[in-house]
């Protein structure tokens, strides 16, 4: 069963997602709560597998309320995992989305989007996996190209953690190409793609495979066109 905080400004959205998720077999709404402190304070509380965040919240408050959503100032047990936030959000605000993965966010979903897909992303979300648009993903690639390394350091140093291999693959992750792509063109199995970025992310300190094209930027090992 995938538990779900509901962090929404406006009484009505909240109710009508718990509502959604109510009659969806293997989610269930554990708390919700209509700002960031709120957020942070249930979220440590009732540890729920994803935070399901309206982009008001976080941007009224500031990136830190994801922040110290996924990572809660008292630590999550052996047992446990820190939650997975996935944002509600309009489209086209293309440096919110930039600094919301920075701060740590799983994935995006438009306002607009069916029931079908919200409740799939929770899914995926819950899984460890990254949600995000195609189109918002190159725009972000774009977005990132045109920012200044922000800790190239710190970057370069991780980097050097990376095997020449581990570097093939998040130079295809930075370009944009999905795991099938990357087996085919690096002539490796899909299976070992997958366990290629899974060491990148562990090894970079990423929580999903959106920071890695940012990190693959800000560290200097892709270069903007």
């Amino acid at each position: 069963m995938t538990a779900v905080l509901i962090v929404n400004d406006q009484s009505l959205q909240r109710l009508g997602l718990r509502m959604l998720l109510a009659a969806e077999p293997g989610l269930t709404t554990v708390g919700e709560a209509a700002d960031g402190p709120g957020a942070v304070r249930l979220s440590a509380e009732l540890r729920p597998d994803v935070v399901l965040m309206d982009s008001r919240v976080p941007q009224r408050d500031g990136m830190d309320t994801i922040r110290r959503v996924i990572r809660p100032e008292t630590p999550p047990q052996a047992s446990d995992r820190a939650p997975r936030v996935l944002l509600l959000t309009p489209t086209g605000d293309d440096a919110y989305a930039y600094s919301a993965l920075r701060a740590g966010a799983a994935g995006f979903l438009p306002h607009d989007a069916t029931p079908d897909e919200l409740t799939s992303a929770l899914r995926n979300v819950a899984a460890g996996n990254a949600v995000i648009t195609r189109s918002l993903t190159r725009k972000l690639i774009d977005a990132v190209r045109r920012q200044s390394p922000a800790h190239p350091l710190g970057g370069a140093m991780r980097l050097d953690a990376l095997t020449e291999r581990e570097r093939d693959v998040l130079t295809a992750i930075a370009s944009g190409w999905s795991n099938a792509e990357i087996a085919t063109r690096l002539s490796i199995a899909p299976t070992t793609v997958k366990s290629h970025v899974s060491h990148i992310l562990t090894k970079i300190g990423a929580r999903a495979r959106v920071q890695a094209v940012v990190f693959a930027y800000e560290s200097g090992l892709v270069r903007p066109a």
